[in-house]
């Protein structure tokens, strides 16, 4: 089902540095996304599809609330949404929802550029897995489908939605979700991410803290006449870990960067902590940012408790309230819980496994899709996030895995197409 003009196309996609800007190295070459994209259209058009949205959308959408920080940073250059477009291909007329299966895939990486090769039937690089590969292997699907049923692209329609800003913490508030708001979404709704080829209804969302420290440093040779961050900083994150791990809830909690400063002889007044906090409903969401607030105050006493009787860290002890603020870089984001009924039982005709349900979801576009009246959502792909390395060295797909995926697509649209028809005679259930 992966022809050598498929294999042909993933490696050139593979070359096409499309690296999101907001996690881009230094020395990075400059991601040309609008080029991958029109490569990716050019293909598209083989089997029928045309353009029918190409485009950044507008600078009004950074404007949002639940907009991360880091995204608002970057869109002070006027080039960074132009040179992110995301894009809608379509085959056959426009339908209505019911009569629309669509499909989302980001074209952007993460950094860390690896070498694009093929060996046997291995093939390596930046997005082999996630989501480039996909992505030449969703068509691959779609054009196997369309030989089988030919229903599809006459009375029924496919949209694909290849969008920028999935990753770098991005969190498709400038690519999935004004294509979303824009109606470009289907009955069937899929989003293509490694599942291991098990279909997904769930997709976590995380708010981000930066717990900050904001006093005067002071030399080693008086540490006692300065605040010290570092110390400060220290013990919140071990209280933070303590009282914020979520054994009795879903989502996680990431206790991830501190930093103060690199030098040996000096007291450090200012400097930041990280937390990342993921959650499965919003519910969950606004309870976890609570309890790390509340985790936040009741640290900063224990601290004072601890340290007021010190002599180099009374000062500290004394002004550590004072001194600490929190700051959220990321929160109000939606999640999505996307059991359906309807869509369980089309899957599991297309003879495509669930993913277990005691394993937990990870985050993705597809929380776009929470509240979308009429549409059902999974999320599948081929491989593993973790076992084919992907935003790690030595990224790679086995072509196997997105033939695999190509069948499981073709399976899927097939069905879709055979509920259509029944539908159409009175029968709401595949």
């Amino acid at each position: 089902m992966i022809t050598d003009d498929d294999v042909a196309l993933l490696l050139h996609l593979l070359r096409i540095p499309t690296v999101n800007p907001l996690e881009a190295d230094p020395g990075d070459p400059p991601a040309e996304l609008d080029r991958a994209q029109r490569a990716y259209a050019r293909a598209a058009r083989e089997l029928g599809f045309e353009v029918v949205h190409r485009g950044a959308p507008p600078r009004a959408v950074l404007r949002r609330d639940d907009v991360p920080a880091a995204v608002h940073r970057a869109a002070a250059r006027e080039d960074f949404l132009t040179a992110q477009p995301s894009q809608v291909l379509r085959l056959g007329p426009r339908s209505p929802r019911a009569a629309t299966a669509m499909f989302n895939v980001h074209l952007d990486t993460v950094a860390g550029l690896e070498p694009v090769d093929r060996r046997g039937d291995r093939i390596t690089g930046r997005g082999a897995i996630d989501a480039k590969g996909p992505a030449v292997a969703l068509l691959a699907g779609i054009r196997d489908a369309v030989a089988r049923e030919p229903a599809l692209g006459r009375d029924l329609t496919v949209l694909v939605q290849a969008v920028a800003g999935e990753e770098g913490g991005a969190m498709g508030t400038y690519g999935t979700r004004p294509l979303v708001e824009a109606g470009y979404v289907g009955r069937l709704n899929v989003f293509c991410e490694p599942t291991g080829l098990r279909h997904l209804s769930r997709a976590t969302a995380s708010a981000t803290a930066r717990v900050r420290v904001d006093g005067h440093g002071a030399i080693d040779d008086r540490p006692d006449a300065g605040d010290n961050a570092s110390v400060l900083l220290g013990f919140l994150a071990q209280h933070l870990a303590r009282a914020l791990d979520p054994a009795h809830r879903p989502g996680r909690c990431c206790v991830a960067g501190l930093r103060t400063g690199d030098r040996h002889n000096r007291v450090y007044g200012s400097g930041e902590l990280l937390l990342n906090l993921s959650y499965a409903s919003s519910a969950e969401g606004e309870g976890a940012q609570r309890a790390l607030t509340a985790a936040v105050r009741t640290g900063i006493a224990e601290f004072a408790r601890t340290f007021a009787g010190t002599r180099e860290f009374a000062r500290t002890a004394a002004r550590a309230d004072a001194l600490t603020s929190v700051e959220w870089l990321k929160r109000g984001l939606p999640s999505l819980d996307g059991a359906d009924p309807w869509l369980e039982a089309l899957l599991d005709r297309a003879g495509i496994a669930r993913w277990p349900a005691d394993e937990p979801a990870f985050t993705c576009d597809a929380i776009w899709m929470e509240g979308v009246a009429d549409a059902a959502t999974a999320v599948l792909g081929p491989g593993s996030l973790e076992t084919n390395n992907a935003h790690a060295e030595g990224e790679y797909a086995d072509l196997d895995e997105l033939r695999e995926f190509a069948a499981a697509v073709s399976a899927l649209l097939t069905e879709f197409a055979a509920w259509h028809r029944s539908a159409g005679r009175g029968t709401t259930t595949p």
